[in-house]
């Protein structure tokens, strides 16, 4: 019975860090499939989520996100807060947004966990109508 019941409570724990999505995270291109980034995501004192830019591992065209149209605007792409507001709900984290620092625009975000890869999608209205990048996990 001990045996059982330690297996339960292993189980549920790596079920629980399994649907986590904090720590870094290298991020592909889903056009050229080359790694760009990495991101590191963390869980803010409000209870929301929160990445940002803290290794580029191809040199942007331009050094600052020049297309962001808010607190952003003109301030390095290293260091940048690109993902806000991400709230877990169930096995997804919703409700926050995601910025592309390349253009500037700001999308909608899902992301959900598959093992060591995040399925981050980024979409304006409804999630059909946007793209999905993998992320794979950093060690």
């Amino acid at each position: 019975m001990k045996k059982l019941l330690a297996t339960f409570v292993l189980s549920l724990f790596s079920v629980m860090s399994f649907a986590q999505i904090e720590g870094k995270w290298k991020t592909i291109d889903d056009e050229t499939k080359q790694a760009k980034s990495i991101v590191e995501i963390w869980k803010k004192s409000d209870g929301k989520y929160y990445g940002k830019v803290s290794q580029l591992l191809i040199k942007p065209a331009s050094p600052t996100c020049t297309g962001c149209k808010d607190d952003r605007k003109g301030k390095p792409i290293l260091g940048m807060e690109i993902i806000r507001g991400l709230v877990k709900d169930g096995d997804e984290f919703t409700d926050g947004t995601i910025t592309d620092p390349k253009t500037g625009k700001t999308y909608k975000c899902t992301i959900t966990r598959a093992g060591d890869k995040l399925n981050v999608r980024g979409y304006m209205g409804v999630s059909i109508l946007g793209r999905t990048q993998v992320w794979h996990k950093v060690n």
